[in-house]
């Protein structure tokens, strides 16, 4: 599921970027090339994309096989691609090629090691699945993209049939998401069960057509889709809704920790080195949390003392989590502070960024059928989400650092400068790191407090806790999958060292049991990024540019953390090279 998510998620965000003329490459670059840009093309066929006459990626006319044939041919391709990457002379690759091999390499070793714990057999987690984005999203631009766009509707039946034999296997063998974090989760299949196909989100992309169809060609595909959505869409997902409530979410496992699962200890380890791309232990990763907690508790206890609260942490918490003049009145007051937040930011971006993103993006709530057990938000190329559902859960003076976390210089900025600036290869456009795409998105809230976005010591607060909530994440996720925490005590350690509401919480250790060592990406990842500034910071003194330095980080695209501290220190060998002005 995660090779699927991290390739649809991004596959078609990324536009194809302009080529320049180079020199001739070297044998092993021309080597390497050669086999990345055959890993491009198979995974764009492999996982339902293709490439427009801009060369531009888009959706096929069919969903991605799910089988085990499949993902267990598809994990053997891959380690013939890896045994042709090694066979390459590393030594013999320019700088630019070397980290190419650096990322690719990392790209299949975490895919082989999926395959090795038959990961496809869990293709859900409190936070992802591979039922809920299959309902088109953009405007369709033409009738190829209707036709393309009702037979993967067609295929939806083939696929959720493969899907769940793959959760009958995961539970025969008691590799399933921890039943506590599966309830409620059937909300998201059932909001598209409908007697009516026109009321069906699969259906809104023939609400509003290209003028350039003609009006009989419109009465044509609205008249196939809502056959399609009739006759396959909703009777896959309400077969799907019965398979999920009768059978697994009743048949998932009791227990919360991975070192319950089949191999767990050694999937576990594996997780992190995924996500964190770091060689990282369990126990070192807990240790660094317990100080960062330390460290980040003795800036938040003086914030409140700059507040004029008189009582105590626990109390003030209380009151943060309480008190009306922090919760939103309706859906939109909620999105005007983060609007504003956002146009805050903007005054400032020319003082730390020198290339800024023509590409705009918009701020949305979380869709409906996600909100109620959906993370605060999330930003992308277009559209940054802020969660309104429950607005007393989501109190306004967290709203400023989340607007910078998912929006700007967060998530919705990055995708824009790598969409409109970079020329990676095909290969690195349709790939995401949590270590440096969190890592980034935690970085730019503590960049908030140099660039004075935080006004008072309540949105101050907001930044503190909201970095709290990733240290502790360190503890929390190794406490339950190596430490065999229960959720109630992850709950307690979370609720106790932050102003998360409640619901926030409970969500926020559901996501940490569901999905091991993914959160720890967020502070692995922003601890490389500020150790790398304060390295960079010293030995270049006055010359040192923070704007330079950021527009480096992020012109690097997606890159394991140790490929970008590799950078960082060639930046650093650039600079000091240089002739002053």
């Amino acid at each position: 599921m995660k090779s699927l998510l991290r390739t649809a998620a991004l596959i078609a965000l990324i536009a194809a970027q302009p080529s320049f003329a180079q020199p001739a490459p070297s044998p092993a670059d021309a080597q390497l090339k050669a086999l990345y840009e055959g890993y491009a093309d198979w995974t764009q066929k492999e996982y339902g994309f293709y490439a427009d006459a801009k060369g531009e990626n888009q959706p096929a006319g069919y969903l991605p096989k799910a089988d085990p044939a499949t993902q267990q041919a598809r994990a053997s391709h891959l380690k013939q691609v890896l045994a042709q990457l090694d066979a390459i002379p590393a030594a013999e690759l320019s700088p630019a090629e070397r980290v190419n091999a650096g990322v690719l390499r990392t790209i299949l070793d975490a895919a082989i090691s999926d395959a090795k714990f038959r990961e496809w057999e869990m293709p859900v987690n409190s936070d992802s699945n591979f039922w809920t984005y299959l309902d088109e999203r953009d405007p369709l631009t033409d009738g190829d993209a209707y036709r393309r766009y009702i037979a993967r509707m067609r295929d939806i039946p083939r696929y959720f049939d493969e899907q769940i034999a793959n959760m009958r296997a995961g539970l025969k063998r008691g590799f399933t998401p921890p039943a506590a974090t599966l309830v409620g989760r059937d909300g998201s299949i059932s909001s598209f069960v409908t007697d009516d196909p026109a009321k069906s989100a699969f259906y809104s992309a023939f609400v509003q057509m290209p003028g350039t169809i003609s009006a009989a060609d419109q009465e044509k595909f609205r008249a196939e889709g809502r056959a399609a959505i009739e006759q396959a869409v909703v009777p896959a997902y309400r077969k799907l809704l019965t398979f999920y409530r009768d059978t697994y979410a009743p048949g998932a496992r009791k227990t919360v920790s991975a070192r319950d699962l089949p191999d767990g200890d050694a999937y576990y380890r594996a997780e992190i080195r995924e996500y964190t791309t770091l060689g990282v232990t369990p126990e070192e990763v807990h240790q660094l949390g317990l100080k960062e907690v330390a460290r980040i508790e003795a800036d938040m206890q003086k914030t409140m003392r700059d507040s004029g609260f008189k009582g105590s942490f626990a109390e003030f918490l209380t009151f943060l989590r309480t008190d009306p003049q922090f919760i939103a009145r309706n859906p939109d007051d909620l999105l005007g502070v983060s609007a504003y937040a956002a146009k805050r930011v903007d005054g400032k971006l020319k003082d730390y960024f020198e290339l800024l993103p023509r590409r705009r993006f918009t701020i949305i709530p979380v869709p409906d059928a996600l909100a109620p057990f959906y993370t605060a938000g999330r930003g992308g190329l277009e559209s940054c989400q802020m969660n309104t559902y429950n607005l007393k859960v989501r109190p306004l003076y967290n709203i400023p650092v989340l607007t910078l976390h998912e929006c700007a210089p967060g998530h919705s900025f990055q995708a824009a400068l790598a969409a409109e600036g970079q020329s990676l290869p095909r290969f690195r456009r349709n790939i995401y790191f949590s270590g440096y795409g969190e890592g980034w998105g935690l970085y730019t809230e503590y960049l908030g407090i140099e660039m004075g976005i935080y006004r008072n010591p309540y949105e101050r607060f907001g930044q503190q806790s909201y970095e709290m909530w990733r240290a502790a994440r360190l503890v929390i996720d190794t406490g339950i999958h190596r430490y065999g925490w229960s959720r109630q005590q992850a709950i307690d350690y979370l609720a106790g060292h932050t102003a998360l509401s409640t619901h926030e919480v409970e969500t926020e250790v559901d996501r940490y049991i569901s999905w091991p060592g993914q959160a720890l990406a967020y502070k692995l990842g922003e601890l490389t990024i500020r150790r790398s500034r304060a390295k960079a910071e010293a030995e270049l003194g006055t010359r040192f540019d923070i704007r330079k330095f950021h527009d480096m980080i992020l012109a690097l695209g997606s890159v394991p953390l140790p490929e970008l501290e590799a950078q960082v220190d060639a930046f650093i060998a650039r600079a000091k090279a240089a002739k002053p002005n």
